[in-house]
């Protein structure tokens, strides 16, 4: 079975304008989580994301975020197959661990792996 596309992450430079923009043009709704907001769709189809400004390069992007059992072997995978790491396994307390890499063409694609439920 194949990997799921689970989470999408939009970045920018302005968070504020951003969650105005998409709250008004899709009628999301924004939670604030730390340096992020947390979009909610208001929809049971599609997948769930979130806005980031993350204060450097690369300041303009559009992610998604596959889920998967390993993500430093799918890091190791995607380097094998010609892709770059650009940010190690990192953890999101009480949530999970996420990393990127950069395919062959230069796409920023994300990693997750929920935390094991207790």
């Amino acid at each position: 079975m194949g990997q799921p596309g689970i989470h999408f992450e939009i970045g920018g430079r302005d968070n504020a304008a951003a969650q105005a923009f998409y709250g008004k043009l899709f009628d999301w709704k924004m939670e604030k989580y730390g340096n992020v907001a947390m979009v909610a769709t208001g929809s049971t189809a599609g997948i769930q994301g979130h806005l980031n400004t993350l204060g450097h390069e690369p300041h303009h992007y559009v992610t998604i975020y596959v889920q998967v059992d390993d993500v430093q072997l799918y890091l190791d995978r995607a380097g094998q197959l010609g892709g770059k790491t650009l940010l190690p396994p990192t953890e999101v307390p009480g949530m999970g661990h996420f990393a990127w890499f950069a395919d062959p063409d230069g796409n920023i694609i994300g990693l997750w792996k929920p935390m094991a439920k207790q």
